[in-house]
């Protein structure tokens, strides 16, 4: 069993309860889940046209989001994460010494056609277990 778990969400897709419900699975008796959301901020490049303020307010609006949609999971933490979402993922789970990511696949696209970009890059770099949910 798991002492420490990622689940890793895209709030665009929506909170999976098939997710949540494998991390409960597998995780230990005095185990802990981690329901982590990245939220990507603009290129550099972008970034210039975009007021400072906008950008705060939109990661304000993802961790609001986060937490309304974990309401009634106590036994849940929510983390809000700012960075590239595979890189990141992978970075918080050495941080924190995870032992398990759980994470999603959507449907693929040429240049990924078995996982997509997010799933892949984590199932390649992460530091731990890795179970994919089709």
């Amino acid at each position: 069993m798991h002492k420490k778990i990622i689940v890793a969400l895209a709030l665009d897709h929506g909170i999976s309860k098939e997710a949540l419900d494998m991390a409960r699975h597998l995780r230990g008796d005095d185990g802990e889940i981690f329901a982590v959301h990245v939220h990507e901020t603009p290129s550099s490049s972008v970034n210039a046209f975009i007021p400072e303020d906008a950008v705060k307010r939109a990661f304000a609006s993802a961790s609001e989001t986060l937490a309304d949609r974990l309401i009634g999971t106590s036994d849940v933490e929510p983390v809000m994460l700012q960075g590239s979402a595979g890189r990141t993922i992978t970075e918080y789970a050495r941080k924190i010494d995870a032992d398990c990511i759980i994470i999603g696949s959507h449907k693929p696209g040429l240049s990924d056609y078995f996982l997509g970009s997010t799933s892949s890059r984590v199932v390649r770099h992460a530091p731990c277990s890795v179970y994919v949910i089709r």
